[in-house]
């Protein structure tokens, strides 16, 4: 199927919400903190309110779930699945990760993605069967076959879901020819990008990771959750480039299940 209406559509989202974000850090934003103990800001919600709003407009039919609460059941087998503001905290910081994520499911399956990221003037896309782009370059993950040549990017390890995990990144981090975390989004669009080699995360939300399979997968890499599994309702990312992924499934002591 042909999504190219859904593309220009999720690019033109990600860019307002880009303005918007913008704008309101330029007046001075100031966070919340949620039950989860992560921070929410005015530009959170905002962003997801124009997002939300928009779907609804375009795309009726479709349902839609948000990180900040929004949550429709479409007509059909359609669902957008956005994260208004992925990286609060660099947001709040000043710093230039985050990114707006949007991602357009189909029977449970994502079809269309953008990871737009204001700060570094780059936008990771990809639309399933039509492979993944960084602006307007292809992308292609690395070649690499060995731990030891690799570039790893470990995320969360100071959260109490990464104990069980952590030998098997120490391994790697021990083993990896460079270890490099700059943020779950960008560590992970820069492994489709083949700059990095092995992401993990041990804690995520399915509006984190909806986008981000489909660009790692269209860019020619492995995904998995931490169960083994390829969903991205698990609530952790494990990926990696594929002439390595035999080693990183022995390392976590996983064995790849059909979806």
């Amino acid at each position: 199927m042909n999504y190219a209406r859904e593309l220009e559509f999720a690019h033109r989202l990600a860019t307002a919400a880009d303005a918007n974000a913008k704008h309101i850090r330029a007046s001075g934003v100031s966070a919340e903190t949620k039950a989860d103990t992560s921070p929410v800001t005015i530009a959170d919600r905002e962003n997801e309110r124009m997002v939300r709003e928009a779907i609804e407009n375009e795309f009726p039919a479709d349902g839609i779930l948000g990180e900040e609460g929004s949550s429709k059941t479409g007509s059909g087998r359609r669902r957008w699945i956005v994260d208004p503001i992925d990286g609060t905290r660099d947001y709040l910081r000043g710093n230039r990760f985050w990114c707006v994520l949007i991602a357009l499911e189909e029977a449970d399956d994502p079809v269309v993605a953008v990871a737009h990221f204001p700060m570094l003037d780059e936008t990771y896309w990809a639309v399933r069967g039509s492979g993944s782009y960084l602006n307007q370059d292809r992308l292609r993950v690395s070649s690499i076959e060995s731990i030891n040549s690799c570039v790893f990017s470990p995320n969360g390890l100071h959260l109490v879901e990464a104990r069980p995990y952590l030998p098997a990144v120490m391994e790697f981090m021990q083993r990896s020819w460079a270890v490099r975390c700059y943020g779950g989004p960008l560590d992970a669009c820069l492994l489709a990008a083949g700059m990095v080699d092995i992401w993990f995360e041990p804690k995520l939300e399915v509006w984190d990771l909806a986008a981000l399979k489909l660009i790692i997968e269209e860019a020619g890499g492995d995904f998995f959750a931490l169960d083994g599994s390829r969903r991205i309702d698990r609530g952790t990312a494990l990926a990696c480039a594929p002439g390595i992924s035999a080693h990183v499934l022995e390392a976590f002591g996983m064995i790849p299940a059909l979806r």
